[in-house]
């Protein structure tokens, strides 16, 4: 497991290491939840997986290679594909991914090349601008900066998504 954030529903998200996107749901544990019978695996119904897009390695199930570092939900709608989307760091797919209406959407950063995204945020400024007054932030981050397109002496990047209702919005 490594970053993750809850809905408003108490569904925890996470970033799995084996190429999925992990759900924990609470409301789903058919046994007990607190006392001396709660020893950490006695709920295995509450999970759910869901695979991150790009290749897998072979022989071993279904997984991504895909090493997402960190997930956070859009309780707010600050992005706006809805409230209550996960969406994870997609490392070697250069961006970010949401997971919404049981489908991976890639949100590739075309560039630099070798965007690298260690962790984001959402913030609606003015919410009477509509998607002009709202956002995601990230930062790129690498541990290696000089790597990314533009090499030695290169910076880590701040990048602003925005989300069009429609290619033509103004």
């Amino acid at each position: 497991m490594r970053g993750g954030d809850i809905d408003s529903r108490g569904v925890v998200w996470v970033s799995l290491a084996s190429g999925h996107l992990g759900a924990f749901d609470r409301s789903r544990c058919r046994g007990p939840l607190a006392g001396p019978a709660a020893t950490g695996d006695h709920c295995p119904e509450g999970w759910s997986f869901h695979r991150y897009p790009g290749p897998g390695f072979e022989g071993v199930g279904e997984n991504s290679a895909e090493s997402s570092y960190y997930t956070w939900v859009d309780q707010h709608d600050t992005f706006g594909l809805g409230r209550d989307v996960p969406m994870s760091t997609a490392n070697l797919n250069d961006g970010l991914v949401a997971f919404k209406d049981g489908r991976m959407i890639l949100l590739r950063v075309p560039y630099p090349l070798g965007f690298y995204a260690k962790g984001f945020d959402g913030r609606i400024d003015d919410p009477a601008l509509g998607w002009k007054g709202r956002g995601l932030w990230t930062t790129n981050g690498d541990r290696t900066p000089w790597l990314i397109e533009g090499g030695k002496g290169s910076r880590p990047l701040a990048a602003h998504f925005q989300l069009r209702p429609h290619p033509l919005a103004k």
